[in-house]
C-alpha cells in the first residue's frame, strides 16, 4: 500500500512539474488562406459561394496583375485548400513553376445538375434526376463569374480551368463548345461515359488563341481510361501549332487521388509551355 501511495505521489509531482514547464500562450487567432464571397446569380436563380485565394504579393504590390485559376469542386471541404497550396508552393521564387495566381474555387450546390448536359440514356436520367443544367452553368461562368472576378480583382490575361470527374466532363464540354472561355484546360478523370459517350462524337469549335490542354486519368477501369485516351486522340488529330497538348496515365493513382498529382504535373507542363 505504501508503494502504491508513493507511486501516486511521484506521478502527481511529475505531472505538476511538466505542467509548470509549458510556455504561456500570449494570443490566439484564426488562420485563413483566403476569403469566401457569396454571389447572387440571376442566371442560376440562386446564391453561389466562391472561395478566393490571393497571392502573397497581392496586397503589397498594387501595380501587379495576376492570372486566374478557376477550380470546379472548389469548396473548402473539396479541392480548394490543397489546390491553392500547390499554387502557393509553385509560385515561390525558388520553385518558379507557376506564376503568382488568383484561385477562384466555385462551391457546389448540385454538381450533378451543373456539370452535365441532358442525357438520352435512361439510366443516367434515373440516377441523376436533376442533371442537364450545364448550359446555364457555363453561361454563369461566362456572363457573371468571370466579369465579376475581372471587375473586383487585378486580373491579367490567362485563365485556367480545372475539372475532375463530372467537373472534367464539364471542362471538356466547354473546351468543345466555348473554347475561348479559358486559355488552359486541366481535365482529370473526365466522366465521358455520360450520355453513352456522345460528347466525344461532336466536332469541337475552332479557336485562334493559344491553348494548353492537359488530360490525365488514373487506374480507374476500362471505360474511364479508354475515354480519356480517346479525348486526347481526338484533340491530337486536329492539333494546331497554337495548341500544347499532353496526356498522362497515372497508373499508381485512382479516381479518388489522381487530382492532386495531376494538377501538379499539369502546372509544370502548362506554365512551362507559356514561358517557351
Amino acid at each position: 500500500m505504501k508503494y502504491k501511495i508513493l507511486s501516486l505521489i511521484l506521478t502527481l509531482v511529475s505531472q505538476l512539474s511538466f505542467t509548470q514547464k509549458l510556455p504561456e500562450k500570449i494570443s490566439e487567432k484564426d488562420f485563413s488562406i483566403g476569403k469566401s464571397i457569396m454571389l447572387k446569380s440571376s442566371i442560376l436563380g440562386e446564391n453561389r459561394e466562391l472561395n478566393i485565394y490571393l497571392p502573397l504579393s497581392y496586397l503589397t504590390d498594387i501595380s501587379k496583375t495576376y492570372p486566374v485559376i478557376y477550380l470546379l469542386d472548389g469548396s473548402r471541404d473539396e479541392d480548394f485548400i490543397h489546390i491553392s497550396g500547390i499554387v502557393q508552393f509553385g509560385s515561390f521564387s525558388w520553385i518558379d513553376m507557376v506564376p503568382e495566381s488568383i484561385v477562384v474555387g466555385i462551391e457546389n450546390v448540385d454538381r450533378k445538375r451543373d456539370f452535365t448536359y441532358p442525357s438520352l440514356n435512361k439510366l443516367d436520367q434515373k440516377e441523376f434526376p436533376t442533371s442537364g443544367g450545364s448550359k446555364k452553368f457555363i453561361s454563369f461562368l461566362e456572363s457573371e463569374l468571370q466579369p465579376y472576378i475581372n471587375s473586383n480583382y487585378r486580373t491579367a490575361t490567362g485563365k485556367t480551368l480545372i475539372g475532375q470527374s463530372l467537373g472534367g466532363l464539364l471542362a471538356t464540354e466547354i473546351l468543345f463548345k466555348k473554347p475561348e472561355l479559358f486559355d488552359n484546360y486541366i481535365i482529370v478523370s473526365p466522366s465521358l461515359w455520360w450520355d453513352d459517350e456522345k460528347l466525344l462524337d461532336i466536332q469541337p469549335v475552332a479557336y485562334n488563341s493559344n491553348k494548353s490542354i492537359y488530360i490525365a486519368v488514373g487506374k480507374e477501369g476500362e471505360v474511364m481510361e479508354r475515354t480519356a485516351k480517346e479525348l486526347f486522340d481526338k484533340l491530337k488529330m486536329s492539333q494546331r501549332e497554337n495548341t500544347d497538348l499532353l496526356y498522362e496515365f497515372l497508373e499508381d493513382k485512382t479516381h479518388g487521388d489522381a487530382l492532386h498529382t495531376a494538377v501538379y504535373n499539369a502546372f509544370e507542363h502548362v506554365f512551362r509551355a507559356e514561358k517557351e
